[in-house]
């Protein structure tokens, strides 16, 4: 089971990270690539955050339809991300090893060439 304490983690350790100040968002480049679920509870009310739930960038639409067939429990969308490369991810049910591997996928999916190749170089072969 994964928390919030490990996206921040995972995440402040991969290169050029920065963390919003006001919310539960991480940027690579000036671009965000995981965060906090803003659940919709009540459709006369704006959405609020879930802690319990991240989104992450993915590179494309497809990853999300492949986590989503490998864990409709874990992994899921809904239709305010239809035509958004971003998958949801419920933490109780994810495991930190492969919650790692999303979270820098979705950094690489927003970073920079040149960082890329930083954390290529230092990936376990």
């Amino acid at each position: 089971m994964a928390s919030q304490d490990d996206v921040r983690r995972i995440a402040l350790a991969l290169p050029e990270t920065t963390e919003d100040a006001h919310s539960f968002r991480f940027f690579v480049d000036g671009k965000a690539f995981v965060w906090s679920w803003l659940e919709r509870i009540d459709p006369q009310r704006a959405r609020v955050p879930n802690p319990g739930v991240i989104a992450v960038r993915v590179a494309h639409e497809s990853d999300k339809e492949t986590l989503i067939d490998m864990d409709d429990q874990v992994f899921f969308t809904e239709r305010h991300y239809d035509g958004y490369p971003a998958i949801m991810v419920r933490l109780a049910g994810v495991d930190v090893a492969l919650l790692e591997r999303i979270v820098t996928d979705g950094w690489r999916s927003r970073a920079p060439k040149h960082l890329r190749g930083i954390v290529d170089h230092h990936r376990p072969r």
